[in-house]
């Protein structure tokens, strides 16, 4: 695990659950408690990054129209948690009280094909508490504290100096454990990381920021269809233990981006993000912006125009300024990381004028927000 070891980003910043952030007209929030401000990760250091998110947002939840102090209105818990800010860190999170268990109400099932992906803090004292992400089919009277509710599936659990894996089916094992020794999660006290999981039917690969960490063909007992995901605290409870997460994101499907580029004439991305009201593009977009290089690089000879779109929070004339500069800044990432000549690429940005969702939900914002290949 040399690598992940090479990715530690050693700083501390500080916590604080009384501060308010508060968003302006664009969107972006702003600091918050006087804290020391994490650099975000490069393009370059998610080099290895092969992640790409599904192509329509199911559920996203940044937490940003909750109130301080409030637990989140579109989740559950059987314990306690609520809305906060951390020093240096932007936006809003949920910080989960340890002992308890907290999902989304998602309201319907998952394709047999989905991402979710989120940010995750843990702070500690001497040694990290665990974290059990777990992915099943549920049932109406699960007891939310079961170790392996509902039908089946699987759960991944990030611990100390090690992250595992296990399975089950009607409450029983279904036959894999396996660990990972790695000190990549105790080595990230009060840093955050980013955990995405892509599941193909029985398939599902999990990666802590830049690293795939599990790839596993045949993880879901067959014939599960997952419809719930859920974070469960009181496995192993370490005292002074504290996560957060936030930007929990759930999308449908496997993009089939050479298909839709080559043969639809047309791609259309959610998985290139910006830092709020920003054209900086977020580490975890490497490897929707390596696939469209791929299929750039395959077929030499087609141009392509690149049209940015925002949601409708802020200011109309600032959404359609910010929409082109994305766009522009797509085309730059595409050039000078991947080698695509420029003189291939055209940009173009429409703000919030061409709405694919209504701008009423924040899954219909997240939606909005997007990127669109068009070959010429």
């Amino acid at each position: 695990m040399n690598l992940i070891k090479s990715l530690i980003i050693i700083f501390s910043i500080a916590i604080s659950t009384v501060a308010s952030a508060q968003e302006d007209e664009t969107g972006k929030t702003a600091d918050n408690a006087g804290g020391k401000q994490q650099n975000e990760p490069s393009l370059q250091v998610f080099s290895k990054f092969d992640f790409v998110p599904g192509e329509k947002v199911l559920f996203f939840d940044d937490f940003s129209g909750e109130n301080i102090g409030d637990f989140p209105g579109r989740w559950n818990t059987n314990g306690s948690g609520e809305v906060v800010t951390l020093g240096g860190m932007p936006g809003k999170w949920l910080k989960m009280k340890t002992g308890g268990t907290f999902y989304p109400e998602t309201g319907k099932g998952f394709p047999e094909n989905f991402t979710f992906e989120f940010d995750l803090v843990a702070s500690f004292e001497t040694e990290p508490g665990c974290i059990d992400i777990g992915m099943y089919k549920s049932t109406p009277d699960e007891a939310m504290d079961g170790l392996v509710p509902g039908e089946g599936g699987g759960t991944c659990r990030l611990e100390g100096h090690s992250i595992s894996i296990f399975n089950w089916k009607e409450g029983n094992y279904a036959g894999i454990e396996n660990s990972t020794d790695n000190n990549y999660y105790f080595e990230h006290n009060n840093n955050k990381i980013r955990i995405s999981v892509s599941v193909q039917k029985q398939r599902m690969r999990l990666y802590v920021d830049a690293v795939k960490i599990y790839d596993v063909p045949r993880f879901f007992p067959e014939g599960i269809l997952i419809d719930r995901v859920r974070f469960a605290l009181g496995s192993c409870e370490m005292e002074g233990y504290q996560p957060f997460i936030s930007n929990f994101r759930i999308a449908a499907g496997a993009p089939d981006m050479r298909n839709k580029l080559m043969t639809e004439g047309k791609l259309v991305t959610r998985g290139i993000t910006f830092d709020s009201g920003s054209d900086n593009i977020k580490a975890e977009s490497y490897g929707t912006l390596k696939e469209i290089a791929g299929v750039l690089k395959d077929n030499p000879a087609i141009r392509i125009k690149i049209t940015g779109h925002t949601d409708s929070d802020g200011d109309e004339s600032s959404n359609l300024a910010l929409s082109k500069k994305r766009a522009a800044a797509v085309k730059t990432a595409l050039a000078g990381q991947f080698g695509i000549d420029a003189a291939r690429m055209e940009t173009d940005g429409k703000g919030e004028s061409q709405p694919v969702s209504p701008n009423t939900t924040p899954e219909g914002k997240a939606n909005n927000r997007r990127v669109e290949f068009i070959k010429l």
